[in-house]
Formats: C-alpha cells, structure tokens, sequence
C-alpha cells in the first residue's frame, strides 16, 4: 500500500496510508448538500477501490480527483466548487499534508428522491 509521509521536525516523520486518505475525501465529499450517492461498483473497475476518489502523492503534495453525481436540482458548478473547498480544508485541518490540487470529476446527475407529502 502506498503511504503518503510528512515529516515533523526532522526527528520523525508521520505517514499516512491512502485508505486514511480516501476516507477523508469521502466524507468530505458526502458533507456537501447536493452530492447524490455513486455506486461503488464504477469506481471499484476504475480505481481498484470504491471510494470515488483517487489520491496521487507528488513532492509537492497530494493531487486528488474525486468522482461525483450531483442532484438535477443544483448548480453543478456551485457544488463541484464546495466539495473541492471541504476536501481540500479537511485533509489539511487532519493531516497537515499540502494539498497541490483538487479535481472533481461530476460523473453525471440524478434525481432527487420525490417526498411523499402527508
């Protein structure tokens, strides 16, 4: 497994595994209103993985690309814009590695489940 490092005052170094990573794009992916669920099965054939995401390592920091829908009642562009600001804030606010840049992929749009009014 690939392990993404930071080093913390010369004397050590902290590493983080992918998985965490992941993890943390999830989430932050599923926090934004409007992100429709994705079935794992696409990613799964795509990335080796199903969490919608893939995490890249660089000297620089991480490139991550993460794969979404988006509900027919959003703005796409506002959405894709929000999931890449709360990934980008939540791998830094956990894990202090820089991010060099964030990808969203908006793989396609669903509709929302009609509510039955009582």
């Amino acid at each position: 497994m690939a392990v993404d490092q930071v080093n913390l005052g010369g004397k050590g170094g902290l590493s983080y595994s992918k998985s965490i990573l992941l993890s943390i794009v999830s989430l932050a992916t599923k926090e934004i209103s409007g992100v429709a669920p994705y079935t794992g099965a696409k990613f799964g054939k795509l990335f080796g993985g199903d969490s919608g995401a893939k995490v890249t390592n660089t000297k620089d920091g991480v490139i991550v690309d993460a794969f979404i829908n988006v509900y027919n009642n959003c703005n796409v562009a506002e959405v894709a814009c929000k999931v890449q600001e709360n990934i980008k804030n939540n791998i830094i606010a956990m894990t202090e590695i820089p991010v060099k840049s964030i990808n969203v992929h908006v793989l396609g749009v669903k509709f929302a489940p009609i509510e039955k009014s009582e």
